[in-house]
């Protein structure tokens, strides 16, 4: 009997410790400031699919030049992409259609993008987007920008 409720005193603290940590490394994500949520999806084929496939749900942070990626559901301190303005070109935007609605947030709106010539859809919220797409036009003089 002492050693069940050890046993299970230890899995709730690993599980409280291991929410703690996942909060903690968000907090200091954000902390640099500049942050918004952006599902991401890489490498999508170039026959439309919107299947739902592939999208993995993270935070995205502006750094300088750069939007620094980071997947929620990690421990990782480093960022999983680095995506930059001067690689960034917006080639359309959409609405999340069939299967895509169930695997991205409510309001989130689809963005198409080629990054250094690599097919990447980013979805975020309406807000988000506009601070984005305003970020790529505030590229420094002289250097190439292409939004849609």
């Amino acid at each position: 009997m002492f050693l069940a409720l050890l046993v299970s005193a230890l899995v709730v603290a690993l599980v409280v410790i291991a929410l703690f940590v996942f909060g903690l490394r968000r907090r200091l994500i954000q902390r640099s400031g500049g942050t918004f949520d952006c599902s991401l999806r890489w490498n999508v084929p170039d026959d439309g699919d919107v299947s739902g496939k592939g999208w993995v749900y993270g935070v995205a942070r502006y750094s300088g030049d750069r939007i620094a990626w980071f997947r929620v559901f990690s421990y990782a301190p480093r960022p999983r992409r680095i995506l930059e303005r001067s690689g960034i070109e917006v080639l359309a935007r959409r609405m999340p259609e069939g299967e895509e609605e169930l695997a991205l947030l409510s309001d989130s709106v689809v963005l198409g993008c080629l990054h250094h010539g690599r097919h990447v859809e980013l979805a975020m919220s309406e807000d988000a987007l506009t601070g984005f797409l305003a970020w790529l036009e505030a590229a420094p003089p002289g250097q190439r920008v292409n939004v849609a």
